[in-house]
């Protein structure tokens, strides 16, 4: 009784305070509550918030999610990465989402270490500071000094930076994150429309998402399996984990400075080359998608600087993307359908990559991939942003019923970044020229005609490995007919003499053929 008067009370208060900032537009659009939006246009009059004049809706959007508190912050920067949900213009504005709020007492930081670490905060730590470097939705930072461990000679204390859940901040998601899926249920009932984005599904993963960022163990993992990908290479640095200073609510890394990626005055200060830095970024945004498969998910300035060597360091490994191998060929050859302008081709990449369901036409969806790109080619090199180009194919999305990829959408927003800063430093400067010897190193390397046969022949391989399963099965099968026979329906007995009779014997003897002749190439490797 209390959670169904409790639950509608929370929408109704949430829904005053998107209309006291005017940030209604995103739902009355989707046609989502008319009744309660109304209601609430109505209560929120006197409480209009001052500054909104000029502002649009995604910006006034990220004022109101701000007050909203730490769930709903988190629930803006999640939908920054979908754009397919809420639109190109809404996801750019909600990824400037500022994710600052006021720090918890240093006291309580203090507890959570002496708890989490079993040990009193002196014993761990020879200094910390009191106030905090940073204090976001989930967690804040505070910089210390590590004290040696006795028992380790050759340890000597290190600078480092200390992350710190906020108290209580779990069980305030898991009490937003109830209301969040009871009103994608409402949403999935009242508004038809809605039932396409499935959005009881992107809550779920958005709770995933949550969950796996406060748990600092996590973010840990990931901060080392991407300094495990760029080990030995100098022009990238991530934070070494001090993994006996870490638990699921505190985690310690060595301290990294710089200068703030987009900070293009301090830089040129400094005496860094704008284009070598560029360089260096487009380079490792490249290796981190296309040759590792795993890339950071939140690569906004301010958490990518440049270090006195030119070297880039990264901190707050919290999101992160993956694209499996088979993704990542497919965006190779819409690259190079696209980079061709061959539009039948690039629509054939969809197909294949089981992208465009069933029964949409490849001949017309390759004419809108024609109307998306045309435009794109007709303006200089330096203008042209491929992040805006892969955002409107993500678009096509609704239009032609396609499953939404989430990776593809992360790794947009973070081109979207990348293209910023690029031209916040360099205007006349296209960032992916830079890594275009990397690209076509990759493409030969991945796409030529070498490696689609050593793919081909992979294929083969594992379809070998599999083939005793495979008999082993047939056998069973052949021994459970011999001993309680098969009932084939008349019409399925005459489909198979047709067959015979066309041709799909001759197929199967051809395949084995094939199959032998693998065999006998394997037995020779």
């Amino acid at each position: 009784m209390f959670r169904t008067l409790a639950l509608p009370l929370r929408l109704f208060r949430i829904a005053r305070i998107l209309a006291k900032y005017d940030a209604l537009a995103v739902f009355e659009q989707a046609r989502l509550f008319p009744v309660l939006l109304r209601t609430a246009r109505l209560f929120a009059r006197p409480l209009q918030a001052r500054g909104l004049a000029g502002q649009r809706p995604g910006q006034k959007l990220a004022r109101a999610l701000t007050e909203l508190g730490p769930s709903f912050i988190k629930l803006g920067q999640f939908a920054a990465t979908r754009a397919d949900l809420v639109g190109e213009q809404v996801a750019a504005d909600l990824s400037e989402l500022q994710d600052r709020l006021e720090p918890f007492p240093s006291a309580e930081a203090r507890r959570i270490v002496e708890a989490e670490l079993d040990a009193p905060l002196d014993s761990v730590f020879a200094e910390f500071e009191d106030k905090p470097v940073s204090a976001a939705s989930i967690a804040q930072v505070h910089y210390a000094v590590t004290r040696p461990d006795p028992e380790q000679e050759d340890a000597a204390p290190r600078e480092v930076a200390v992350k710190i859940l906020r108290p209580g901040i779990e069980a305030a998601f898991e009490r937003d994150l109830d209301l969040f899926r009871w009103i994608a249920a409402l949403a999935e009932r009242s508004a038809p429309k809605a039932r396409r984005l499935k959005p009881r599904a992107v809550v779920e993963v958005f709770a995933e998402t949550v969950w796996i960022e406060m748990d600092l163990r996590m973010e840990a993992a990931a901060a080392a399996e991407l300094a495990h990908n760029f080990a030995g290479d100098e022009s990238y640095h991530v934070p070494e984990i001090d993994w006996g200073r870490t638990s699921r609510r505190v985690l310690t890394t060595t301290r990294l400075s710089g200068i703030r990626l987009d900070d293009r005055d301090a830089l040129l200060a400094a005496g860094h080359d704008l284009t070598a830095v560029l360089s260096k970024a487009a380079a490792i945004f490249f290796n981190q998608v296309f040759r590792d498969g795993y890339f950071h998910g939140d690569q906004h300035p301010g958490n990518m600087f440049v270090m006195q060597d030119g070297s880039i360091g990264a901190v707050d490994f919290g999101i992160m993307g993956r694209l499996d191998r088979r993704t990542r060929t497919y965006l190779a050859d819409m690259l190079l359908a696209t980079l061709a302008q061959d539009y039948r081709r690039l629509a054939q990449v969809h197909v294949d990559a089981g992208w465009l369901p069933p029964g949409q036409h490849v001949e017309t969806f390759a004419q809108a991939l024609r109307a998306v790109c045309e435009p794109i080619f007709g303006q200089p090199l330096e203008r042209i942003s491929f992040a805006r180009l892969l955002g409107q194919l993500l678009a096509l999305t609704e239009a032609f019923q396609m499953p939404v990829q989430p990776q593809l959408v992360l790794m947009q927003k973070n081109m979207l970044m990348a293209e910023g800063v690029s031209r916040k430093l360099e205007p006349g400067l296209n960032i992916w020229v830079l890594a275009e010897p990397l690209i076509v190193e990759w493409m030969h390397e991945n796409r030529g005609v070498q490696a689609q046969a050593r793919e081909a022949f992979e294929t083969l391989r594992e379809t070998a490995a599999r083939l005793p399963q495979a008999l082993k099965a047939l056998e069973d099968l052949s021994a459970a007919v011999d001993a309680e026979g098969i009932k084939l329906h008349p019409a399925t007995v005459e489909a198979f003499k047709g067959r015979r009779r066309g041709g799909v014997l001759p197929w199967l003897t051809l395949g084995t053929a094939l199959l032998a002749l693998a065999l006998a190439l394997l037995a020779l490797d």
